[in-house]
Protein backbone atom coordinates (compact mmCIF):
# COMPACT_ATOMS: atom_id res chain seq x y z
CA UNK A 1 0.00 0.00 0.00
CA UNK A 2 1.26 3.49 -0.85
CA UNK A 3 1.96 5.62 2.21
CA UNK A 4 0.28 9.01 1.86
CA UNK A 5 -0.01 9.93 5.50
CA UNK A 6 2.23 11.19 8.22
CA UNK A 7 5.61 9.48 8.37
CA UNK A 8 7.67 9.05 11.49
CA UNK A 9 11.00 10.81 11.09
CA UNK A 10 12.75 8.27 13.24
CA UNK A 11 13.90 11.20 15.36
CA UNK A 12 12.98 11.88 18.96
CA UNK A 13 13.21 15.61 18.28
CA UNK A 14 10.34 16.55 15.96
CA UNK A 15 10.78 20.12 14.76
CA UNK A 16 7.71 20.47 12.54
CA UNK A 17 4.36 18.68 12.45
CA UNK A 18 1.92 19.18 9.56
CA UNK A 19 -1.43 17.38 9.54
CA UNK A 20 -4.04 17.75 6.82
CA UNK A 21 -2.72 21.02 5.41
CA UNK A 22 -4.81 22.50 2.60
CA UNK A 23 -4.35 25.73 0.64
CA UNK A 24 -7.20 27.16 -1.42
CA UNK A 25 -7.04 30.13 -3.77
CA UNK A 26 -10.12 32.12 -4.74
CA UNK A 27 -10.49 32.93 -8.43
CA UNK A 28 -12.99 34.26 -10.93
CA UNK A 29 -13.94 30.68 -11.89
CA UNK A 30 -14.22 29.46 -8.32
CA UNK A 31 -11.88 28.06 -5.70
CA UNK A 32 -8.70 26.20 -6.64
CA UNK A 33 -7.26 23.73 -4.13
CA UNK A 34 -3.50 23.97 -4.65
CA UNK A 35 -2.66 21.77 -1.63
CA UNK A 36 -4.93 19.06 -0.26
CA UNK A 37 -4.60 17.24 3.05
CA UNK A 38 -0.80 17.16 3.17
CA UNK A 39 0.66 15.54 6.29
CA UNK A 40 4.24 14.95 7.39
CA UNK A 41 6.68 15.47 10.23
CA UNK A 42 10.21 16.85 10.11
CA UNK A 43 13.05 16.09 12.48
CA UNK A 44 16.69 17.08 12.27
CA UNK A 45 16.94 15.60 8.80
CA UNK A 46 16.82 16.45 5.10
CA UNK A 47 13.35 16.01 3.65
CA UNK A 48 12.78 16.31 -0.10
CA UNK A 49 9.47 17.30 -1.70
CA UNK A 50 9.26 16.47 -5.40
CA UNK A 51 6.69 16.67 -8.15
CA UNK A 52 5.89 18.39 -11.40
CA UNK A 53 5.25 22.12 -11.71
CA UNK A 54 1.84 22.81 -10.21
CA UNK A 55 1.91 19.80 -7.91
CA UNK A 56 1.73 22.03 -4.82
CA UNK A 57 5.22 21.52 -3.44
CA UNK A 58 6.23 25.22 -3.40
CA UNK A 59 2.81 26.24 -2.06
CA UNK A 60 3.29 23.77 0.79
CA UNK A 61 6.57 25.45 1.72
CA UNK A 62 5.06 28.92 1.48
CA UNK A 63 2.09 27.90 3.62
CA UNK A 64 4.45 26.79 6.39
CA UNK A 65 6.07 30.24 6.15
CA UNK A 66 2.70 32.03 6.04
CA UNK A 67 3.46 33.41 2.56
CA UNK A 68 0.55 32.33 0.37
CA UNK A 69 -0.83 35.84 -0.18
CA UNK A 70 -4.19 37.40 0.54
CA UNK A 71 -6.05 35.32 -2.04
CA UNK A 72 -4.90 32.08 -0.41
CA UNK A 73 -6.66 30.37 2.48
CA UNK A 74 -4.64 28.03 4.71
CA UNK A 75 -6.41 25.31 6.67
CA UNK A 76 -4.85 22.55 8.75
CA UNK A 77 -5.82 20.21 11.55
CA UNK A 78 -2.34 20.85 12.93
CA UNK A 79 0.68 22.84 11.78
CA UNK A 80 3.13 23.23 14.63
CA UNK A 81 6.73 24.41 14.84
CA UNK A 82 7.93 23.21 18.21
CA UNK A 83 5.53 24.80 20.68
CA UNK A 84 4.22 27.37 18.16
CA UNK A 85 0.84 26.84 16.50
CA UNK A 86 1.38 28.00 12.91
CA UNK A 87 -2.19 27.17 11.87
CA UNK A 88 -3.54 30.05 13.95
CA UNK A 89 -0.59 32.43 13.80
CA UNK A 90 -1.23 35.93 12.47
CA UNK A 91 1.05 37.94 10.19
CA UNK A 92 2.70 39.70 13.15
CA UNK A 93 3.59 36.32 14.65
CA UNK A 94 4.97 35.03 11.36
CA UNK A 95 7.17 38.11 10.98
CA UNK A 96 8.80 37.37 14.31
CA UNK A 97 9.17 33.72 13.36
CA UNK A 98 10.62 34.05 9.84
CA UNK A 99 14.38 34.15 9.83
CA UNK A 100 14.74 33.47 13.53
CA UNK A 101 13.16 30.01 13.76
CA UNK A 102 12.37 29.09 10.17
CA UNK A 103 13.88 30.49 6.98
CA UNK A 104 13.41 30.05 3.25
CA UNK A 105 15.87 30.20 0.35
CA UNK A 106 14.13 30.88 -2.96
CA UNK A 107 15.02 29.91 -6.52
CA UNK A 108 16.76 33.00 -7.89
CA UNK A 109 18.58 35.44 -5.58
CA UNK A 110 18.27 38.36 -7.99
CA UNK A 111 14.54 38.47 -7.24
CA UNK A 112 15.02 38.16 -3.48
CA UNK A 113 17.87 40.55 -2.70
CA UNK A 114 17.36 44.31 -2.41
CA UNK A 115 19.09 45.79 -5.50
CA UNK A 116 19.97 49.10 -3.81
CA UNK A 117 21.61 47.68 -0.67
CA UNK A 118 24.96 45.91 -0.46
CA UNK A 119 24.71 42.19 0.21
CA UNK A 120 26.69 42.53 3.42
CA UNK A 121 24.31 45.12 4.83
CA UNK A 122 21.37 42.87 3.99
CA UNK A 123 22.90 39.95 5.87
CA UNK A 124 23.82 42.19 8.81
CA UNK A 125 20.31 43.67 8.88
CA UNK A 126 18.87 40.18 9.37
CA UNK A 127 21.19 39.65 12.33
CA UNK A 128 20.28 43.00 13.90
CA UNK A 129 16.53 42.47 13.38
CA UNK A 130 16.34 39.05 15.00
CA UNK A 131 19.17 39.13 17.52
CA UNK A 132 19.05 42.85 18.47
CA UNK A 133 22.78 43.17 17.91
CA UNK A 134 24.87 46.30 17.43
CA UNK A 135 26.04 47.38 13.97
CA UNK A 136 29.57 46.25 14.77
CA UNK A 137 28.50 42.81 16.00
CA UNK A 138 26.12 42.37 13.05
CA UNK A 139 28.86 43.26 10.58
CA UNK A 140 31.27 40.82 12.19
CA UNK A 141 28.64 38.07 12.15
CA UNK A 142 27.86 38.79 8.49
CA UNK A 143 31.53 38.51 7.53
CA UNK A 144 31.82 35.23 9.44
CA UNK A 145 28.72 33.93 7.68
CA UNK A 146 30.07 34.89 4.26
CA UNK A 147 33.20 32.95 5.10
CA UNK A 148 31.09 30.00 6.27
CA UNK A 149 29.43 29.76 2.83
CA UNK A 150 32.90 29.62 1.23
CA UNK A 151 32.99 33.12 -0.22
CA UNK A 152 36.54 34.32 -0.78
CA UNK A 153 37.45 37.80 0.41
CA UNK A 154 34.32 38.42 2.54
CA UNK A 155 35.34 42.03 3.16
CA UNK A 156 35.15 42.81 -0.56
CA UNK A 157 31.93 40.87 -1.19
CA UNK A 158 30.30 42.56 1.83
CA UNK A 159 30.35 45.89 -0.06
CA UNK A 160 29.09 44.49 -3.38
CA UNK A 161 25.55 44.93 -4.69
CA UNK A 162 23.37 42.04 -5.94
CA UNK A 163 23.95 42.88 -9.62
CA UNK A 164 27.70 42.56 -9.06
CA UNK A 165 27.66 38.94 -7.85
CA UNK A 166 27.23 35.78 -9.93
CA UNK A 167 24.24 33.48 -9.57
CA UNK A 168 26.20 30.98 -7.49
CA UNK A 169 27.60 33.67 -5.22
CA UNK A 170 24.17 35.27 -4.91
CA UNK A 171 22.70 31.97 -3.76
CA UNK A 172 25.47 31.62 -1.18
CA UNK A 173 24.64 35.12 0.04
CA UNK A 174 20.99 34.08 0.39
CA UNK A 175 21.98 31.00 2.39
CA UNK A 176 24.16 33.18 4.63
CA UNK A 177 21.29 35.61 5.17
CA UNK A 178 18.80 32.85 5.99
CA UNK A 179 21.12 31.03 8.42
CA UNK A 180 22.71 33.96 10.23
CA UNK A 181 19.97 34.01 12.90
CA UNK A 182 20.46 30.23 13.42
CA UNK A 183 16.90 29.00 12.66
CA UNK A 184 15.71 25.48 13.44
CA UNK A 185 14.43 24.80 9.92
CA UNK A 186 15.53 25.84 6.43
CA UNK A 187 13.17 25.51 3.47
CA UNK A 188 15.04 25.56 0.16
CA UNK A 189 12.73 26.03 -2.84
CA UNK A 190 14.55 24.99 -6.03
CA UNK A 191 17.75 26.62 -4.68
CA UNK A 192 20.01 25.39 -7.48
CA UNK A 193 17.76 25.26 -10.56
CA UNK A 194 19.13 28.55 -11.94
CA UNK A 195 22.76 27.40 -11.53
CA UNK A 196 25.01 25.28 -13.70
CA UNK A 197 25.74 21.71 -12.59
CA UNK A 198 29.17 22.41 -11.05
CA UNK A 199 27.89 25.35 -9.00
CA UNK A 200 24.81 23.33 -7.99
CA UNK A 201 27.04 20.73 -6.37
CA UNK A 202 29.05 23.37 -4.52
CA UNK A 203 25.96 25.16 -3.18
CA UNK A 204 24.33 21.91 -2.05
CA UNK A 205 27.53 20.80 -0.30
CA UNK A 206 27.70 24.12 1.57
CA UNK A 207 24.04 23.93 2.58
CA UNK A 208 24.40 20.30 3.66
CA UNK A 209 27.46 21.07 5.79
CA UNK A 210 25.78 24.00 7.54
CA UNK A 211 22.51 22.15 8.15
CA UNK A 212 24.29 19.12 9.58
CA UNK A 213 26.71 21.10 11.75
CA UNK A 214 23.87 23.18 13.23
CA UNK A 215 21.52 20.23 13.76
CA UNK A 216 18.78 21.79 11.65
CA UNK A 217 15.88 20.37 9.70
CA UNK A 218 15.89 20.94 5.93
CA UNK A 219 13.02 20.81 3.45
CA UNK A 220 14.37 20.70 -0.11
CA UNK A 221 11.73 21.42 -2.75
CA UNK A 222 12.75 20.28 -6.21
CA UNK A 223 11.63 18.72 -9.49
CA UNK A 224 15.03 16.99 -9.79
CA UNK A 225 14.54 13.40 -8.59
CA UNK A 226 18.22 12.50 -9.08
CA UNK A 227 19.29 15.40 -6.86
CA UNK A 228 16.77 14.66 -4.12
CA UNK A 229 17.49 10.92 -4.03
CA UNK A 230 21.22 11.54 -3.52
CA UNK A 231 20.95 14.52 -1.16
CA UNK A 232 17.96 13.89 1.13
CA UNK A 233 17.04 11.34 3.79
CA UNK A 234 13.33 11.04 2.94
CA UNK A 235 11.15 12.08 0.00
CA UNK A 236 7.52 13.16 -0.31
CA UNK A 237 6.12 12.82 -3.84
CA UNK A 238 3.30 15.25 -4.65
CA UNK A 239 0.69 15.07 -7.39
CA UNK A 240 -2.29 17.41 -7.84
CA UNK A 241 -1.71 19.03 -4.46
CA UNK A 242 -1.47 15.90 -2.36
CA UNK A 243 1.24 13.51 -1.18
CA UNK A 244 0.90 10.25 -3.10
CA UNK A 245 3.98 8.51 -1.75
CA UNK A 246 6.57 8.78 1.01
CA UNK A 247 9.79 6.79 0.95
CA UNK A 248 13.44 6.76 1.95
CA UNK A 249 15.46 8.80 -0.52
CA UNK A 250 17.97 6.02 -1.05
CA UNK A 251 15.09 3.71 -2.07
CA UNK A 252 13.33 6.15 -4.39
CA UNK A 253 14.06 3.85 -7.34
CA UNK A 254 11.88 1.24 -5.59
CA UNK A 255 8.85 3.56 -5.39
CA UNK A 256 5.47 1.89 -5.89
CA UNK A 257 3.00 4.58 -6.97
CA UNK A 258 2.54 4.70 -10.77
CA UNK A 259 3.03 8.49 -10.77
CA UNK A 260 6.44 8.19 -9.10
CA UNK A 261 7.32 5.29 -11.39
CA UNK A 262 6.37 7.45 -14.38
CA UNK A 263 8.55 10.35 -13.22
CA UNK A 264 11.51 8.02 -12.74
CA UNK A 265 11.00 6.41 -16.15
CA UNK A 266 11.07 9.83 -17.83
CA UNK A 267 14.52 10.65 -16.46
CA UNK A 268 17.48 10.48 -18.86
CA UNK A 269 20.15 7.98 -17.81
CA UNK A 270 23.85 8.06 -18.57
CA UNK A 271 24.91 5.08 -20.62
CA UNK A 272 21.34 4.27 -21.64
CA UNK A 273 20.67 5.85 -25.02
CA UNK A 274 17.03 6.09 -26.02
CA UNK A 275 15.50 7.60 -29.14
CA UNK A 276 13.03 9.47 -26.96
CA UNK A 277 12.12 9.63 -23.31
CA UNK A 278 8.77 8.10 -22.30
CA UNK A 279 5.97 10.50 -21.45
CA UNK A 280 4.15 10.28 -18.16
CA UNK A 281 0.72 8.75 -18.72
CA UNK A 282 -1.68 10.10 -16.10
CA UNK A 283 -4.55 7.98 -14.88
CA UNK A 284 -7.87 9.73 -14.02
CA UNK A 285 -8.13 7.26 -11.15
CA UNK A 286 -5.28 9.09 -9.40
CA UNK A 287 -7.49 12.17 -9.12
CA UNK A 288 -10.37 10.03 -7.84
CA UNK A 289 -8.06 8.65 -5.16
CA UNK A 290 -7.22 12.21 -4.08
CA UNK A 291 -10.79 13.51 -3.98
Amino acid sequence: MTDTGMTDTGMTDTLLTVRNLSVTYSGDDGDVRAVRNVSFTLGRERLGIVGESGSGKSTTGRAIMGLVGQSGRIEADEMRLGDTDLAHLGEHGFRKLRGQRIAMVLQDPKYSLDPVMSVGRQIAETHRTHLRSTKRDARRAALEMLEAVHIRDPERVYTMYPHQVSGGMGQRVMIAMMLIADPDILIADEPTSALDVTVQTQVLAIMDDLVRSRGMGLILISHNLHLVSSFCDRVLVMYAGQVVETCEAAKLSEAKHPYTRGLLAALPQLGNRRAELPQLQRDPAWMADLA
